[in-house]
C-alpha cells in the first residue's frame, strides 16, 4: 500500500517549484465584479497585478472556442434574471441535464446528465472553485448536502472528453460552481425574501481589502406536509498576495440544517386518496452539519509557467431518523403497510412502534497541483492528486419513533485512500487543435465492520484516456469532437462484504464516450451551440432502490445517444431569450441488469428496454424583456415520461414504486425593477406558475414536485 506521507511530502516538493488559475486547458478566468480591484491585491507593502487563484473548468466565454468538448455556463445575470432560489432551476438552464426534485428547498439535488439516473447525483463530479463538494466523491459520491446558490456568481457544466481533468468521476459531466471574487474597496448587499409555504431567504455580503464574508439563512415548508426546512450558511474568502508572482486564496465554510424530512414516497392510494401533499411520518428529522476550509496558492513562475495547488479539507455529519423507508416496506409492521397499501390513514404515533437513526460522519481531505506551461506547439497541462476519505456510519434502531436511543444495529468504519495523475496536450496547428489526455487513478478502499470485528481491503486502478480536436476557422465558431474513457469507482460498502470483510466481484463503472458538435455566434446577437453524444457503457451500477425489491447492487451493459442544443438570443430593443433542449432516443439496457451476488435478473429488467429516469426530451425555455432598469421573464420546463423501473410498467403498482412518469411542462415566472440610484432591486417571483401536480420520482414510493410557490423580496447593495 503506498505511503500517504511519502506521497504528501512528494507534492509538497513539487509545490516548492511553481501560479495563477490553471484551467483545464490553460483558459483565463471569468472577468467578475472584482476584477477591476484585482491590480490592489498587496504584497511586501506594494501593489502587484496577480489575478486571483481559482481553478475554473471553463472560463469565460472566449475560453470556449479551446475547449475539446462540450461546455456551458449559467453566468450571474442569467441567475438574477430568472431569480434562481435553488440550484435545480438554474441547472434546468444547461442541456443534457435532468433535475429532479425532492424536498422542496433543493439541498439535496438529483442530477442526471445525457440519460444517468439522477438519484443522489451519484453520477456528477461536484466541485466548487475546482475543489470536490461531495463529502466522499471516491467511497460514496452521494449527495446529502448541497451548496446553496446564494454563494455563487456563476456554474460551469463540461461533459466529454475535457472532463478527464478532474475525476473520478468521468462518465457524465462536471459541475464547477463559482464564488466571487472578494473585492478590494469596500462593499456589501443584504437581501430579503418571503414567500408562501412559510419561504424566508435572507443573504448578507460584506467585503473589502480582499475579503468577503457571506451569510443565509433559508427556510420554509418542503413540497409536502410535515416537510420543513431550516439552514444556516457562512463563508469566508480572502485573497493574500505574497509578491509579485504569488497569491494564496483562503476560504472557510459553514453550513447548517435543522429539517423535518420524509425518506418514503406514497402508495398509489394514498396519493389518490389524501392528494400529493399528504405525509404521515411527522416525526422524521434530518439534521446536518458541514464544515471545511482550503488553502488555494497560485505561483507564477515566469511568462510560459503556472503553478496553482489545492489543499482542502472539510467534514460533514448527518443525522437522519425516519420511520419509513419505501412505500411497500414493512418498517412499522405489516398492519401499516397493508393500510398504506389500501390507501388508509395511519398514526404514527401508535399505530409505528418503530424508528431508525442513519448516522454518518465523514471527513475528506487532499492536496492537488495543477501545472500549465505554454510552449512552441501548444500547452501542456499536468496535475496529481492525494484524497483521502474517512467514513463513520452508523445505524440505531428503536422501538419508539419519538426517541432517538436504541440498539446499535450498524457500526462501520471506512476508508478511501486515492492518488490520481493527468497529462494532456494541446498541439495547435493552425486553425486546428488536438489534445490527447491520460488521467490514472489508484483507489484503496478498507472498510472495518465494529460490530463483528469483520475486515476487508480493496483497491482499485483504471486509466482514463481522452483524445480532443477542435477547428476554429474563425471566432465566431468552433467545431469539436471528442472519445474519452467515462469510469465511476465503485463505492466501498459495494467492493466489501460486510459480514465477512471478503471483496465483492463488483467492478468500476466504463464506458466509452464520444461526442460531436459546434459552437457559433453567427450574428452579434445569437448564440447557438449543438453536440450528439454516444455513451456506451460496458458496466453500468443501478442506483439503490430504483429495482423494485430493495435489489440495491446490479449491473449491466447500456447505451445513451442524443443530441443537446443550447441558444441565447440578446435584441437590441430588450428582448431576449435562452433555451436548452435535450432529446434522449436512445437509453437502452443492452443487456439485462442482473445482481452482482448471485447474477439474477432485476425486476423486469431485459436487453432493449428503456432505462428508468431517462426522458427523451428536456427543455427550458425562457423568454424576457430588460429595459430602464426592468427585467420580465417567463420560463417554461418540460420533462418527457420517464419508466419509474427497468421492466418498462406502465400502469402504477400498488406501491407506487413501478410505473410510467407522466410527461409535464411547469411555467415559471419572475420580475424585478432595479432603482439605481439606491442601488435597490426589488422583485417578484412564482414557481410553478399554475400550480400544476405532476410525479417526479418512484424510486421509494410517488413523490411529487413543488406547488405553486410565490416568493417577493428586496436586494440593497453598499
Amino acid at each position: 500500500m503506498l505511503n500517504k506521507h511519502i506521497f504528501l511530502s512528494a507534492l509538497s516538493l513539487l509545490l516548492s517549484s511553481h501560479q495563477q488559475p490553471v484551467l483545464a486547458y490553460g483558459l483565463e478566468p471569468e472577468p467578475s465584479s472584482a476584477d477591476q480591484d484585482i491590480e490592489s491585491v498587496r504584497g511586501d507593502s506594494k501593489v502587484i497585478s496577480l489575478t486571483i487563484p481559482r481553478i475554473d473548468v471553463i472560463g469565460s466565454q472566449n475560453n470556449l472556442l479551446k475547449i475539446p468538448s462540450s461546455a456551458q455556463l449559467v453566468n450571474d445575470e442569467d441567475l438574477q434574471s430568472s431569480h434562481a432560489s435553488t440550484s435545480n432551476e438554474a441547472l434546468r438552464k444547461v442541456p443534457g441535464i435532468h433535475v429532479r426534485d425532492e424536498e422542496g428547498l433543493g439541498t439535496r439535488l438529483n442530477i442526471g446528465i445525457r440519460g444517468l439516473n439522477p438519484t443522489r447525483s451519484t453520477k456528477v463530479l461536484l466541485l466548487e472553485d475546482g475543489i470536490p463538494v461531495t463529502f466522499s466523491p471516491y467511497g460514496d459520491n452521494g449527495s446529502y448536502y448541497h451548496p446553496l446558490i446564494e454563494r455563487y456568481e456563476r456554474i460551469e457544466v463540461l461533459k466529454g472528453m475535457a472532463q478527464i481533468a478532474h475525476g473520478p468521476q468521468t462518465a457524465s459531466g462536471v459541475i464547477n460552481y463559482i464564488t466571487p471574487n472578494p473585492p478590494q474597496k469596500f462593499g456589501a448587499s443584504i437581501g430579503a425574501t418571503v414567500g408562501n409555504r412559510d419561504y424566508l431567504n435572507t443573504h448578507m455580503s460584506v467585503g473589502g481589502n480582499h475579503m468577503q464574508l457571506d451569510y443565509t439563512h433559508k427556510q420554509g415548508d418542503g413540497a409536502r406536509d410535515n416537510i420543513d426546512t431550516n439552514i444556516e450558511d457562512v463563508n469566508f474568502k480572502s485573497v493574500i498576495g505574497i509578491n509579485d508572482s504569488q497569491a494564496i486564496t483562503l476560504r472557510a465554510n459553514y453550513f447548517d440544517e435543522d429539517s423535518s424530512l420524509t425518506y418514503s414516497g406514497l402508495t398509489t392510494a394514498e396519493y389518490k386518496n389524501f392528494g400529493a401533499r399528504y405525509n404521515p411520518f411527522k416525526n422524521d428529522t434530518f439534521d446536518a452539519e458541514r464544515y471545511g476550509a482550503s488553502l488555494t496558492h497560485d505561483w507564477q513562475l515566469n511568462d510560459n509557467a503556472l503553478l496553482l495547488t489545492n489543499a482542502y479539507y472539510n467534514h460533514f455529519e448527518r443525522d437522519w431518523w425516519r420511520q419509513g423507508n419505501t412505500s411497500n416496506q414493512t418498517d412499522c409492521g405489516n398492519a401499516v403497510r397493508a393500510k398504506r397499501l389500501a390507501g388508509q390513514a395511519f398514526d404514527v404515533d401508535t399505530e409505528c412502534a418503530f424508528g431508525r437513526g442513519r448516522l454518518r460522519e465523514y471527513d475528506t481531505f487532499g492536496l492537488e497541483p495543477r501545472l500549465k506551461v505554454t510552449h512552441g506547439l501548444g500547452e501542456l497541462e499536468v496535475s496529481a492528486r492525494a484524497h483521502f476519505e474517512h467514513q463513520q456510519r452508523r445505524e440505531i434502531t428503536t422501538t419508539n419513533g419519538t426517541t432517538h436511543t436504541g440498539i446499535l444495529t450498524e457500526n462501520n468504519r471506512r476508508e478511501t485512500d486515492a492518488y490520481s495523475g493527468f497529462v494532456s496536450n494541446r498541439f495547435d496547428m493552425g486553425d486546428f487543435s488536438i489534445t490527447p489526455a491520460v488521467r490514472y487513478e489508484h483507489i484503496e478502499n478498507t472498510r472495518k465492520n465494529k460490530l463483528n470485528g469483520a475486515t476487508g481491503e480493496v483497491t482499485v486502478h483504471q486509466w482514463i484516456p481522452g483524445l480532443g480536436v477542435n477547428y476554429n476557422p474563425s471566432s465566431n465558431i468552433s467545431f469539436f469532437a471528442g472519445v474519452h474513457r467515462g469510469f465511476t469507482p465503485p463505492r466501498t460498502e459495494d467492493l466489501i462484504d460486510n459480514a465477512s470483510g471478503g471483496s465483492i466481484d463488483v467492478a468500476p463503472e466504463t464506458s466509452t464516450n464520444y461526442e460531436l458538435g459546434f459552437r457559433s455566434k453567427p450574428a452579434t446577437w445569437l448564440k447557438l451551440d449543438a453536440t450528439a453524444f454516444r455513451n456506451d457503457f460496458k458496466k453500468l451500477t443501478a442506483v439503490g432502490q430504483i429495482a423494485l425489491a430493495n435489489l440495491n447492487l446490479a449491473q449491466g451493459e447500456a447505451l445513451f445517444q442524443g443530441v443537446e442544443l443550447a441558444t441565447q438570443i440578446d435584441l437590441d430593443n430588450g428582448f431576449y431569450s435562452r433555451g436548452a433542449f435535450t432529446w434522449l432516443p436512445v437509453a437502452e439496457q443492452t443487456t439485462a441488469f442482473v445482481q452482482v451476488v448471485n447474477g439474477a435478473n432485476i425486476a423486469g429488467s431485459a436487453a432493449g428496454n428503456r432505462q428508468p429516469y431517462a426522458p427523451k426530451q428536456t427543455a427550458t425555455l425562457s423568454l424576457g424583456y430588460k429595459k430602464m432598469g426592468w427585467d420580465a421573464q417567463i420560463e417554461a420546463v418540460h420533462v418527457g415520461e420517464q419508466y419509474g423501473d427497468f421492466a418498462e410498467t406502465k400502469t402504477a403498482d400498488a406501491s407506487g414504486r413501478a410505473g410510467l412518469i407522466d410527461n409535464y411542462t411547469v411555467f415559471n415566472a419572475a420580475i424585478s425593477y432595479r432603482y439605481a440610484p439606491k442601488k435597490t432591486t426589488f422583485f417578484i417571483t412564482s414557481k410553478n406558475l399554475f400550480d400544476k401536480t405532476y410525479i417526479v420520482d418512484r424510486a421509494r414510493g410517488i413523490v411529487a414536485g413543488s406547488p405553486r410557490l410565490v416568493q417577493a423580496g428586496i436586494k440593497v447593495d453598499f
